[in-house]
C-alpha cells in the first residue's frame, strides 16, 4: 500500500513539473513570435519599400557596385569579415557558437541595400538569421542552458519564416526538419508551432498578407497523372541540383578569383549590371515576385529559370545579402509552367509543381515542401504535390542550399551515413 501511494505521489510530482514545463515553453514561444514577428514585418516593410523605390526608379541599377561596397565595409566595420549565413542557425542547433545579435540589423540593411539596387536575392535567409539571432539571444538573457537555447533558436527560426511567408505550418516544420535530415527534433514541436502562430497574427495585424498562389486547374489523381507528375519530380530534381550547383561555383570562383572582399563585390556589381541590360528588363533581378504570379497565370519564358540561377548565383557569390529561397520559388515555378503542358498538365498546376519540387530538392525538406503546398496552394492535388516531392527529394542527390545540413540517412536504402555526402 505504502509503495502505491509512494508511486501515486511521484506520478502527481511528475505530472506538475511537465505542466509546468509546458507553461514556460508556451510563455517563450508567445515572446519569441511576438518579438521576430514584429521585426520581420518592419523588415518586410522595408524590403517592400526597396522593391517600390526600385520600379519607380530603374536606374537605381547602376548603383548596385556602391551598394555592394557599403555593404562589405558595414560587416568589416561590426568585425566580421564573413556572413556565416543561414548556416549559422544550423550550427547553433547542434552546437552553441554563441548569439550575434548584431547580426539581425547587418543582416536586415544588407538585404534591404541589395533589393534596392537590383540584387537578385530573397528575404528568407534574412528572416531565419533575424529570428534564429534574437531567440538565441532571448534564451541566454533568460539563462537557459544550452539545449533550450538550442530549441528556442529553431522557434525563431519558425516565427521568422512564418511572418515573412505567412505559412505557420511549413515554418514549424522546417525549423525540426532542416537541420538534420533524417532526424527530427520533436521535443521543438510545441514552441515552434505556437511562435509560427504568433509571429503569424502579428504580421497579419500589421496589415501585411501572407503569401498564396491560385492554381487554376488540377488533374484529377489517376495512372496517368502519376506519371506526368512524376517526370516534373525528376525535372525539379534536375534544376535544385542546377541551382545549389551553381551558386556553389559561383561562390568556388569568386573567392579563388577575387580574394578581396571589396574587388569581389564591385565586380559582382558589374556583371549584374551587364546582365541585366544584355537581358532587357529587369525581371531577374529581386525576388521576381510579379514573375512567379505570371507563371501561376501560365506565363513564363522557356530561358526563364536558367537566366534566374545565373543572376543569382553571380549575386550571392558576389557576396551581397539576401535569401535563395524566393530565387528557388522563381525557378520552380518558371520550370514547372514551361514544362508542365510538355508533360499534358495545364501549365498553372504545373507552376506549383515546380515550385514545391525545387524547393524539396535544394532543401531536403520534403514534409516542410508537403505543408508549403498546401498552405500556398490549398489542398487540392495535394498527394500529387506530394508525389512530386518524393521523387525530386529522391534524385536531387546530396545537394542542399546549407552547408551545415547534416544528410544522416541515404535515399536510397535504410543505411546511416552520418552526413557523408
Amino acid at each position: 500500500m505504502a509503495k502505491l501511494q509512494h508511486q501515486a505521489a511521484e506520478t502527481v510530482h511528475t505530472g506538475a513539473g511537465e505542466v509546468g514545463k509546458f507553461i514556460r515553453w508556451a510563455v517563450a514561444a508567445l515572446l519569441v513570435g511576438g518579438s521576430v514577428g514584429t521585426v520581420i514585418g518592419l523588415f518586410r516593410m522595408a524590403v517592400s519599400w526597396a522593391v517600390q523605390s526600385r520600379a519607380q526608379h530603374p536606374a537605381l541599377l547602376f548603383a548596385v557596385p556602391l551598394a555592394g561596397l557599403l555593404i562589405v565595409w558595414l560587416y568589416r566595420s561590426c568585425g566580421l569579415s564573413t556572413d556565416p549565413g543561414t548556416d549559422y542557425m544550423l550550427l547553433s542547433v547542434r552546437t552553441n557558437p554563441g548569439v550575434q545579435l548584431r547580426m539581425v540589423p547587418l543582416i536586415a540593411v544588407s538585404t534591404v541595400l541589395t533589393h534596392l539596387c537590383g540584387g537578385s536575392a530573397g528575404r528568407m535567409g534574412a528572416a531565419l538569421q533575424m529570428g534564429g539571432s534574437i531567440s538565441g539571444a532571448l534564451g541566454h538573457w533568460a539563462r537557459m542552458d544550452e539545449k533550450d537555447c538550442h530549441i528556442m533558436t529553431m522557434c525563431g527560426m519558425a516565427a521568422g519564416f512564418s511572418a515573412l511567408f505567412g505559412t505557420p505550418l511549413t515554418a514549424a516544420v522546417f525549423a525540426m526538419e532542416v537541420i538534420s535530415v533524417g532526424e527530427m527534433y520533436y521535443a521543438a514541436f510545441f514552441p515552434c508551432l505556437l511562435s509560427a502562430f504568433c509571429s503569424f497574427l502579428v504580421t497579419g495585424a500589421m496589415g501585411l498578407p501572407a503569401d498564396a498562389y491560385q492554381v487554376a486547374a488540377v488533374p484529377a489523381l489517376s495512372l496517368v497523372s502519376i506519371g506526368q507528375v512524376a517526370l516534373m519530380g525528376a525535372a525539379c530534381a534536375l534544376a535544385a541540383r542546377l541551382f545549389c550547383s551553381g551558386l556553389r561555383f559561383a561562390r568556388y570562383a569568386y573567392g579563388r578569383l577575387l580574394p578581396n572582399p571589396y574587388f569581389r563585390i564591385l565586380t559582382g556589381g558589374g556583371l549584374l549590371i551587364l546582365l541585366t541590360l544584355l537581358a532587357g528588363s529587369q525581371a531577374y533581378n529581386g525576388a521576381g515576385t510579379d514573375v512567379v504570379i505570371r507563371a501561376f497565370a501560365g506565363e513564363a519564358r522557356p530561358e526563364a529559370f536558367l537566366l534566374k540561377i545565373l543572376f543569382t548565383s553571380v549575386t550571392l557569390g558576389a557576396g551581397y545579402k539576401g535569401g535563395d529561397i524566393a530565387p528557388a520559388f522563381f525557378t520552380g515555378a518558371t520550370l514547372g509552367c514551361v514544362l508542365a503542358p510538355v508533360c499534358g498538365l495545364p501549365a498553372s498546376f504545373g507552376a506549383g509543381l515546380g515550385l514545391a519540387g525545387v524547393f524539396c530538392g535544394v532543401t531536403n525538406c520534403p514534409l516542410t515542401s508537403i505543408l508549403l503546398a498546401y498552405e500556398l496552394f490549398g489542398g487540392a492535388g495535394l498527394p500529387l504535390y506530394a508525389l512530386c516531392c518524393a521523387v525530386s527529394y529522391m534524385l536531387s542527390g546530396y545537394c542542399s542550399l546549407y552547408g551545415a545540413q547534416k544528410i544522416l540517412y541515404s535515399k536510397f536504402r535504410a543505411e546511416y551515413i552520418a552526413g557523408n555526402r
